[in-house]
């Protein structure tokens, strides 16, 4: 095998490659055995039609063309390994010479994986600062498990609606004097002062009675969702149907009693602040962690393949439209709720797509630097940890990652988590 490599603009490489024609007649044997074994050819059994019959039967071409998707991806695999050449996009693939007794000659392009310069990843001087957990954290805390416990009461007759008020409303909006879709609701329930409305909305309510009928005016965002809506001044005949405040119970021991599975509220307050000491510790470790290997992304050089960047956001879009399927919602209805499009996402995810396909380049480059391998106890330890998450076996899990295809994945996620926990590691 010949390989000729030529460098192109953005990053890209050009393969030529040259295989000996006696690979391409191997090739095209097995493809005849192949394809006698998956057609029906009238008076042979499967797999039995000899190669003469075969090539009358779909012709030379359709057999060559199947031997090439054999002997092209094999011998471009051991092209990239003899050129120590990763690649990073599906190569296009350019057929030179492709004819029995000749050798075969074709070309690939595709974007090469990028070079980093590394710099400080070692040693790295990394400073966070933990959260103070003080008396007025440990009381913020009480109040939050105050508010879960306490009782929703009905307004005393005659109230007028305060901010923080839970109200039931009935409403009906109009944009130049005619009701538009959406617009109406019946026995609504709100909070004041929530911010569910579009703005100044609530705050016009504020003073009403319950039954009284109050016209409410405000302006749609210019970033509101709907296009017939976006900027319109409308006006909303509101009728207050009901209204409810919380009332807090005491705070002392009795509370404790009911809130908690302690007797007392020293005891309570005891636990609580030992839990935010707990979780101030988790988060100055977790803050520790990712500033080691954003300064250790930071001190690198690398130029970022901008197809690289498009895939990262198209995987985080997935993602995306995953997450909001199941809470029942499609993509789109959810772009539209956000008064957000597809653009506008894509563009909001650059940034981040962008810095994390920098950090994994830049791990993958210092796994290298310093011979950071992923072993097969690794592999164990990532799938247990994996089924243990979603309550499975380490079987069913495994089988899974195969069937998907997916554990070139797995392998290149636990590699770049041992080699940051190598940088982590090594602060001073």
């Amino acid at each position: 095998m010949e390989v000729n490599v030529k460098a192109l603009e953005n990053q890209q490489v050009e393969l030529e490659i040259t295989a000996p024609a006696a690979e391409l007649d191997k090739a095209y044997d097995a493809a005849c055995k192949n394809i006698a074994g998956r057609i029906n050819i009238p008076g042979f059994r499967k797999g039995k039609a000899p190669k003469l019959v075969v090539e009358r039967h779909v012709g030379k071409e359709n057999i060559l063309s199947d031997a090439f998707e054999r002997l092209g991806q094999k011998t471009l695999t051991e092209a990239l390994e003899k050129e120590d050449i990763e690649i990073v996009t599906r190569p296009e693939i350019d057929v030179v010479t492709l004819e029995l007794g000749k050798d075969v000659v074709f070309k690939a392009v595709a974007t090469k994986k990028p070079e980093v310069e590394l710099g400080e990843y070692k040693g790295l001087k990394v400073e966070v600062e933990k959260d103070t957990v003080d008396d007025d954290a440990v009381q913020q805390q009480l109040v939050r498990m105050l508010d879960r416990q306490a009782d929703m009461v009905d307004a005393e007759e005659g109230s007028a609606v305060e901010k923080d008020d839970f109200i039931t409303l009935d409403f009906k909006g109009f944009v130049d004097d005619k009701p538009f879709a959406g617009g109406e609701g019946k026995d609504y329930p709100l909070q004041i002062g929530s911010n569910a409305f579009i703005p100044g909305f609530e705050d016009q309510l504020i003073g009403a009675k319950v039954g009284e009928e109050k016209e409410v005016n405000v302006t749609f965002p210019e970033e509101y969702h709907s296009e017939e809506l976006k900027g319109k001044p409308a006006v909303f005949k509101c009728t207050v149907k009901s209204i409810k405040r919380k009332v807090l119970p005491e705070l002392n021991d009795d509370f404790a009693k009911k809130a908690s599975t302690f007797q007392t509220l020293d005891e309570l307050k005891a636990d609580i602040k030992s839990n935010l000491e707990k979780s101030a510790e988790t988060k100055a470790e977790t803050e520790k962690r990712e500033k080691a290997i954003s300064m250790a992304a930071d001190n690198a050089k690398v130029d970022v393949p901008e197809v690289m960047v498009e895939n990262r956001i198209n995987a985080m879009i997935q993602e995306l439209a995953l997450r909001v399927e199941q809470q029942g919602l499609k993509l789109e209805q959810y772009m539209a709720y956000a008064g957000t499009d597809i653009a506008k996402l894509r563009e909001n995810y650059r940034d981040a797509a962008a810095t994390n396909v920098k950090v994994d380049l830049v791990l993958d480059a210092i796994a290298k630097a310093e011979g950071i391998k992923v072993e097969a106890e690794d592999l164990d330890a990532e799938v247990a940890s994996m089924a243990a998450a979603y309550n499975a076996t380490p079987k069913q899990v495994k089988k899974i990652i195969s069937e998907q295809g997916r554990l070139g994945d797995l392998v290149a996620s636990v590699h770049r988590r041992k080699t940051a926990n190598f940088v982590i590691d090594s602060i001073a």
